[in-house]
């Protein structure tokens, strides 16, 4: 039943922009409404397809001439940490993890603000105000969920979360088949933690322990600096002309 959904959505074409990886490029985007009772199952559907949600709104690459954002989910059902990785978690095993619903704090604009003037200064989500945070994080009708990644405090240990300082948190679609990272934030003055590789890391774990084969990375983009990391976390699958293809 879920096939004739995505059947039945209106697809509409953006304007061409800049590109945002690749210099001297222009990008376009297809997209379509998700909204209703069928949504979590349209979000599955074309998660598997190569698009990526924001809000209510699926999109996925459709530039002329240009195919080079690719879509990447790790296979967390073979993932095996490198040495690299497996220190990473080690030092950041002082932090307590927990979902959360979809539901925006203070403390988790005041970090998505730092992070933002931090690491993407000059992008246009810095204008972001705590009403379009409420908005990027809540207005899902997807199944979406939040991790906080708070600094252990003495109640963590009899199994409350306290209110331990929020140094990271991740923005989550559960599919059928995997999670989905819509957006991650971190406190950029942590950076012998590598919080960004963490918290794929831990969602790896998260989908080896709901029997979920793969984490959905998003787009790769051959060439972009700002999109390398993305190729570290193997074996992964990209989708290709011919479906998705491992690469080990």
């Amino acid at each position: 039943m879920t096939r004739p959904i995505a059947e039945a959505q209106q697809f509409y074409l953006t304007a061409p922009s800049p590109c945002p990886y690749l210099p001297d490029r222009q990008e376009r985007k297809v997209f379509t409404q998700m909204a209703g009772p069928h949504a979590p199952a349209l979000n599955d559907i074309l998660s598997q397809g190569g698009f990526r949600r924001s809000q209510t709104i699926a999109y996925r690459p459709a530039c002329d001439r240009c195919a080079a954002c690719v879509s990447v989910r790790v296979c967390a059902d073979l993932f095996v940490r490198t040495r690299s990785m497996r220190r990473i978690a080690e030092r950041n095993r002082d932090l307590v993890t927990q979902w959360c619903e979809n539901r925006a704090t203070s403390d988790q604009y005041s970090l998505f603000y730092r992070y933002l003037e931090e690491r993407h200064s000059g992008g246009g989500m810095l204008q972001m105000t705590v009403l379009d945070y409420a908005l990027m994080v809540e207005d899902s009708h997807a199944d979406t969920r939040l991790v906080e990644y708070r600094r252990r405090t003495p109640d963590s240990a009899t199994g409350v979360r306290g209110d331990g300082e929020l140094v990271a948190c991740a923005l989550t679609d559960i599919l059928s088949d995997g999670l989905s990272m819509v957006y991650s934030f971190f406190d950029p003055r942590e950076k012998d933690r590598s919080l960004g590789t963490y918290i794929i890391l831990d969602h790896i774990e998260r989908a080896k322990r709901l029997g979920k084969p793969y984490v959905y990375l998003g787009y790769w983009v051959e060439g972009s600096k700002k999109m390398a990391y993305k190729s570290r976390f193997r074996p992964q699958e990209r989708l290709t002309l011919r479906g998705w293809e491992r690469f080990a």
